[in-house]
């Protein structure tokens, strides 16, 4: 019964440190410690990884616990799928305009390659969400995991222990997901096949 009370805290723990809203600042982080960007002035990456947490973080939260408090709602209510759509949007929109700020500073399309990722997992959580429920936070880590295989190319350097770890890690999530009873297998699977993709195609095609 310990053991079982102890994995189950360790998967909540889990679901807490890997939400989704979470990856863009995390691959910024990256960006600015592993590449050759790390040359770049402190100033600079202060200001962008401030930025980038400000629209990504801090202004959906606050959007969504605005909305939630007018609604009269418990945080629990918003796992609902009937009741994703306007957080969602939030998001989407406070998103989209870290993409705009960042286009106008002329920032690298491969900064700029992150929140288009970010956006698109969005969007086609949104959709898919719209007839089943899909896991954003397994869409999160698929989604760092498309943007280290994006990066491996752009950069041209070996991804396959980063790799190793972030499946892992991936495998992690989804299973605290399926612990917690938040989620099936096909949910799991479903979103972060979804993030793969969505990382990917975010990051090459900009």
């Amino acid at each position: 019964m310990t053991a079982q009370r102890g994995l189950m805290v360790a998967a909540r723990v889990l679901s807490v440190v890997s939400r989704p809203y979470y990856a863009p600042v995390v691959l910024f982080v990256a960006l600015f410690t592993f590449t050759y960007l790390s040359l770049l002035p402190l100033s600079y990456k202060l200001t962008v990884l401030v930025m980038v947490w400000a629209f990504t973080i801090a202004l959906p939260r606050l959007c969504v616990w605005v909305w939630r408090r007018l609604n009269g709602w418990a945080p629990v209510q918003l796992r609902r799928r009937e009741n994703r759509g306007v957080p969602y949007a939030l998001s989407i929109l406070s998103y989209a305009a870290c993409l705009h700020l960042m286009w106008n500073l002329h920032l690298p399309h491969y900064m700029c390659g992150i929140i288009v990722a970010a956006l698109l997992v969005q969007a086609v959580c949104v959709a898919v969400n719209i007839w089943w429920k899909i896991s954003m936070h397994c869409a999160g880590a698929g989604g760092v995991i498309g943007a280290l295989l994006a990066y491996s190319v752009l950069f041209g350097f070996n991804p396959v222990w980063w790799l190793c770890v972030l499946v892992l890690f991936s495998g992690a999530v989804g299973t605290a997901r399926m612990l917690l009873r938040q989620h099936s297998l096909a949910q799991v699977v479903a979103g972060t096949l979804v993030g793969v993709a969505c990382g990917l195609a975010g990051i090459l095609l900009v």
